[in-house]
């Protein structure tokens, strides 16, 4: 499910992009599985359908989704995204970790930090995220 917030400083498509991207990265959708209609979402979140579109356009840029012609928009495989977000995220991280160093904090802080992070409980699945 989806829920928009208003109040937000973002445009209403990029809340669309990441809660559908969660969705996807989450495993709640599935490959392969039929998006809602452009305009069926559209009406659920009573926005305009330009906002739906642009979303999925921005996800099938982004490799989560691809368009059959006349049957809609799938989520795609995870082999065909999974790269991609890796590197969007280690690129997030390389700036926070430039930004810890400027901010005089040690390697050794900064690994702990991420540890603790990794240790913390996943309150979506109600258990400790798992270690590699």
């Amino acid at each position: 499910m989806i829920i928009l917030d208003y109040r937000d400083k973002r445009p209403i498509y990029e809340q669309v992009v990441e809660k559908l991207e969660r969705l996807i990265v989450g495993g709640g959708l599935e490959a392969n599985t039929k998006m809602p209609s452009v305009r069926s979402l559209a009406l659920e979140l009573a926005v305009n359908p330009n906002t739906i579109q642009r979303a999925y356009a921005q996800l099938e840029q982004d490799g989560y989704l691809y368009t059959v012609s006349g049957r809609g928009s799938f989520v795609a495989h995870e082999s065909e995204w999974r790269g991609a977000k890796e590197k969007q995220l280690t690129e997030k991280l390389k700036s926070v970790v430039q930004e810890a160093k400027e901010a005089g904090m040690t390697q050794e802080r900064v690994l702990s930090a991420v540890a603790e992070v990794y240790a913390e409980k996943d309150f979506a699945k109600g258990e400790e995220t798992e270690h590699d």
